[in-house]
């Protein structure tokens, strides 16, 4: 693989696709055959891909040629929405339809859950503070719930009631928070706290009507300098987070297919988009053009997961 650098995709045609990001080429492919694919994420020692769907959530080996899962999650009810990796790999969250965000232990054998968290509505999405031990989950009813670990104990926030939020990022600084939701508007809140005994804090920072239809998903850059956000509309727009102004509009011609997921690379010079039109796209973020197509998809990609870190 290109300099270790993993880059998955999934969608609607219960397919992952693993890709060269150099080259736009797919090496290697496996069928998730009972479910299309919900959301993706790497383990962080890049041996893993999980990959969460309806009713599980399984893990693939990122350079085997098996393309069978070597662990199978389930025992949950509906669609699982959201997954991530705890920075030393020994736990892994999930969220979902059920309205339940889980705590997995990977070094246990027994493959169950190990803490709970029940909002009172679906949950779409979930981060993970960079403390490593606050989980901020996003829900379908509109409330933002900030759930600490270690105490085990919650706060919410509602932005706008009854409206959707689709997606929560916490850049690696932890100095801010942003949600979006379905009517394509993003909240920042400036975050404090989170050291020690101190709770977190969620202060407004600002609202922006970032898209003019569903926003499906926000991102902060590695550097903390950019936020992507993504939409119904066919964009993926990029924000600087100096003023929070927009810096730049990423659209293939005249698309108006909806812009599912994005990811930055480790230098944050470059976006991966994952698109209904069934291609993911790598962008120059400052610039906007388009500097390679990853195609293969027989459906729309929803979800991708890439890391180049070393």
């Amino acid at each position: 693989m290109s300099g270790d650098i993993i880059f998955v995709t999934g969608g609607y045609d219960h397919t992952i696709r693993f890709w060269h990001p150099h080259d736009g080429v797919c090496y290697r492919s496996a069928q998730h055959a009972d479910s299309q694919v919900n959301a993706l994420a790497i383990t962080p020692d890049k041996k893993y891909v999980a990959v969460a769907g309806y009713q599980h959530i399984r893990m693939y080996h990122v350079c085997s040629t098996d393309t069978n899962p070597v662990t199978d999650y389930d025992g949950i009810s509906k669609n699982v929405t959201a997954v991530g990796f705890c920075e030393n790999g020994k736990w892994m969250y999930t969220g979902g339809e059920d309205g339940t965000a889980r705590i997995w232990d990977l070094r246990s054998r027994n493959m169950q859950c190990q803490k709970l968290f029940q909002a009172n509505a679906p949950i779409n999405c979930i981060c993970l503070h960079p403390n490593q031990a606050t989980l901020v989950i996003g829900d379908q009813s509109g409330s933002l719930h900030v759930w600490d670990l270690v105490r085990d104990t919650s706060t919410n926030v509602i932005p706008e009631v009854d409206v959707a939020i689709h997606s929560v990022s916490i850049d690696l600084d932890a100095a801010y928070l942003a949600a979006v939701n379905s009517k394509g508007t993003c909240f920042v809140w400036s975050l404090s706290g989170g050291v020690g005994e101190s709770p977190i804090m969620l202060n407004p920072r600002t609202r922006i009507i970032a898209h003019p239809k569903y926003a499906l998903k926000c991102l902060f850059s590695p550097d903390s300098s950019l936020l992507a956000t993504t939409s119904a509309d066919g964009t993926c727009k990029i924000w600087s987070t100096a003023d929070f102004t927009e810096r730049n509009t990423l659209r293939k011609g005249t698309n108006k297919k909806w812009v599912w997921d994005c990811a930055f690379s480790s230098d944050s010079q470059y976006v991966i988009t994952a698109c209904s039109d069934h291609v993911a796209r790598l962008w120059q973020a400052e610039q906007g053009h388009v500097v390679r197509e990853y195609q293969g998809h027989q459906k729309a990609i929803i979800a991708l997961a890439y890391d180049d870190k070393h």
